[in-house]
């Protein structure tokens, strides 16, 4: 079989193209920017990739074509497989029809935290020598690969709510059909795709519904959002992860930056993880998967071990370098949510070492001004803060500088913030970049400048 994919090399999409690689079928795609680390990535895996979107890119013509969730009717590609009754589908769907259907899906769905977690529980089932399969939207240090078929019956799977096609509104994760579920958390994100918070939740609960009685969902205890989907109806095994009292996973810092914990479950010690994560949220992530695991028959004591070896995805507080004692990060936080937690998680390392924090409000949300009132109070316990305004942004980030308690600098381009960072950074600063997006290369930047000057 010749499977094609328009928009190849988006995670998810490049996840699809090297499973359906494994599975045997000869693999074609394109996209309007073929670039590293997936096309490298893709082109290892003997795939062939077209860059954009030329009608020539169907001969030979494929017997399906595998449409992302980015294409839009007036692509050509799209508007070719349309007028000659191409065969379609979206890549959740094919994902269900040739592989997920026959597997015991571990999905993780949320707002926040999906890639970690996701990572997480499957460090746990392949540390504990359960070999899963896995289709994370990034790429876990442990394995190296974001994608991968599996040898047993298991799949962990991150579970995203954006939609599934052009053709197919509905959330990805509908089509996934999980066996144990985890539910994070519940949030308003994705306003070019949902009009309200009350129309993810109706996606949520179109998830939950598709979870048998057999099956286990984990949810955040006290997490308003997300009990109001169960209250829609719940007709599997609940359990809950926090410090509310009907929660059955609990975890006990034993250090400020919760990179030691103890794990209590039923109200009995489990085990104490020890890892190189810091957070509070990196923590609640781990109970989850820590449960996920155990309900697939992960040993408790098993689980706890594995995750300290867990290593944390890319992009997730990866420390891209140290040049004359300045740390620079670099983190895929765009959520006011996701900024504050991250901040905290550092600052909770640091003391009061100089934390400056490096924004780019970058994605569709962000630049609908969805999350403005709140993005100024997300960043409160950093020393200051460097905005790049984007272009088509549609309020003004003049806003931010008036709201904030900290000091907020704007900026047209990564070059000025590197220009302005590089007179006040002093040995024992740290720099968090946090972006959805390339940010222009920043990192890559600041450390060559930072370099030179040390030199």
């Amino acid at each position: 079989m010749h499977v094609h994919i328009l928009g190849i090399c988006g995670t998810f999409m490049g996840g699809i193209a090297a499973i359906a690689k494994s599975l045997g079928y000869t693999v074609t795609g394109s996209d309007r920017n073929v670039y590293p680390p997936m096309s490298t990535q893709l082109e290892e895996l003997g795939i062939a990739l077209s860059e954009g979107y030329d009608v020539s890119q169907f001969d030979p013509e494929p017997d399906i074509v595998i449409i992302g969730n980015a294409m839009a009717r007036g692509n050509p590609a799209v508007e070719y497989v349309l007028d000659r009754n191409l065969a379609y589908t979206s890549g959740p769907q094919w994902l269900l029809d040739h592989l997920l259907k026959d597997r015991w899906v571990l999905a993780v769905a949320g707002t926040h935290g999906k890639t970690s977690t996701t990572s997480m529980l499957a460090w746990i089932l392949e540390a504990t020598g359960l070999e899963p399969g896995f289709l994370i939207g990034g790429v876990p240090e442990n394995f190296g690969i974001s994608a991968r078929i599996g040898k047993t019956p298991y799949f962990v799977i991150e579970a995203d709510e954006y939609d599934s096609a052009f053709f197919d509104k509905r959330s990805k994760f509908v089509h996934y059909r999980p066996r144990t579920l985890v539910l994070n958390n519940l949030e308003f994100d994705h306003a070019d795709i949902f009009d309200d918070l009350d129309a993810i939740k109706k996606q949520f609960h179109h998830l939950v519904r598709t979870v048998p009685s057999n099956g286990l969902v984990l949810a955040t205890a006290a997490e308003a959002n997300m009990e109001s989907v169960l209250e829609m109806g719940c007709w599997s095994q609940k359990q809950f992860i926090g410090n509310a009292q009907k929660a059955t996973w609990q975890a006990k810092p034993l250090k400020s930056d919760c990179s030691n914990f103890t794990v209590i479950h039923e109200g009995k010690t489990a085990g104490e993880v020890q890892w190189d994560l810091i957070g509070e949220h990196n923590m609640h992530n781990a109970l989850m998967a820590i449960g996920a695991a155990h309900h697939a028959g992960v040993s408790l004591p098993d689980a706890i071990s594995a995750l300290g070896t867990f290593k944390n995805v890319k992009r997730r507080m990866e420390i891209k370098g140290v040049v004359n004692g300045v740390t620079v990060y670099d983190d895929f936080a765009h959520h006011p949510t996701a900024i504050k937690t991250t901040i905290d998680g550092l600052r909770n390392k640091v003391g009061n070492q100089k934390i400056i924090a490096v924004l780019e409000p970058r994605s569709n949300t962000m630049r609908m001004g969805v999350h403005k009132n709140q993005l100024s109070q997300s960043w409160q316990v950093a020393d200051e803060v460097h905005l790049l305004e984007p272009s088509q942004l549609t309020w003004s980030l003049q806003e931010l500088v008036q709201n904030s308690k900290v000091p907020v600098y704007l900026y047209k381009n990564a070059e000025q913030i590197v220009a302005q960072l590089m007179t006040k950074l002093k040995p024992g600063d740290h720099v968090l970049i946090m972006s959805n997006g390339g940010f222009d290369s920043i990192h890559k930047k600041l450390l060559n400048a930072l370099a030179e000057k040390h030199a």
